[in-house]
């Protein structure tokens, strides 16, 4: 793959198409990360509604515990965006090549820290596996910030919800009769294709997350690491290279 393109990927200056490019990735990513997640920990790890809803659950039940773990997750995620958004800002001031790749960079080590965890999951599971479901916690609010300052918010790839809402949207404009005289309603086509190729994307991942886990447990981990340094290596080197960073 040449490096020019890979380059695209996570460099400083944006297009439309590397922003839909590199969002197919990432939602690859956290389907993956999500179904392996939820086989390792019993949980999903970026649906923040969920979790946020189980606190209230859990303290009427009387599972204090739980209750716990799930605000701690919620915080995690939090900071997992906190901390991209500080890289990002960081980097944009230093007029670093690596200010998108920065986040990825990072994720990609957690990840493979969560593959090393869960080797010793089941040996120490009450006291590892809090820690494991905030390790992917903050994982996922990495990600989410990381996408969402890329795209301006136009993109969102760890949770589909509104994926699924703006495809249910252009659906609706794409049936509806317009009638003679009235202002026309016309779907956006090039945006559907776009929302489709995303939740496609997260449901592969998905499948591909189950399957890998099942199949080879917490290493399914390291080709989803090694995606996201794929990613991120040509900006990080730029700047360990010198390299000056383009005016616009």
């Amino acid at each position: 793959m040449p490096v020019q393109y890979l380059r695209t990927f996570t460099a400083a200056q944006r297009t439309e198409a590397a922003n839909i490019r590199l969002g197919r990735v990432l939602a690859f990513v956290a389907g993956a990360v999500n179904a392996g997640g939820f086989l390792a920990v019993g949980q999903y790890t970026s649906h923040m509604t969920g979790i946020l809803s189980s606190i209230n659950d859990n303290l009427v039940t009387g599972h204090v515990a739980l209750a716990s773990t799930a605000l701690g997750s919620v915080l995690l995620f939090l900071l997992g965006a906190a901390t991209s958004a500080i890289c990002i800002h960081w980097g944009r001031r230093r007029r670093a090549h690596s200010e998108y790749a920065t986040p990825l960079m990072l994720e990609a080590v957690l990840l493979l820290a969560f593959g090393l965890i869960g080797a010793r999951l089941e040996q120490e599971r009450l006291l590892l596996l809090p820690a494991t479901v905030g390790l992917l916690c903050y994982v996922m609010g990495l990600q989410n910030a990381m996408i969402t300052k890329v795209s301006r918010a136009e993109i969102r790839t760890t949770h589909v919800t509104g994926i699924v809402t703006d495809i249910g949207i252009e659906l609706g404009k794409l049936v509806y009769w317009n009638r003679h005289g009235g202002h026309p309603v016309r779907a956006d086509l090039t945006r559907l294709r776009v929302l489709a190729s995303l939740l496609g994307m997260f449901l592969l991942g998905g499948a591909a997350g189950a399957v890998g886990f099942q199949q080879i447990g917490f290493l399914a981990t390291v080709p989803l690491a090694a995606l996201l340094l794929l990613l991120a290596w040509v900006p990080v080197m730029d700047d360990l290279l010198g390299r000056r960073r383009p005016d616009h």
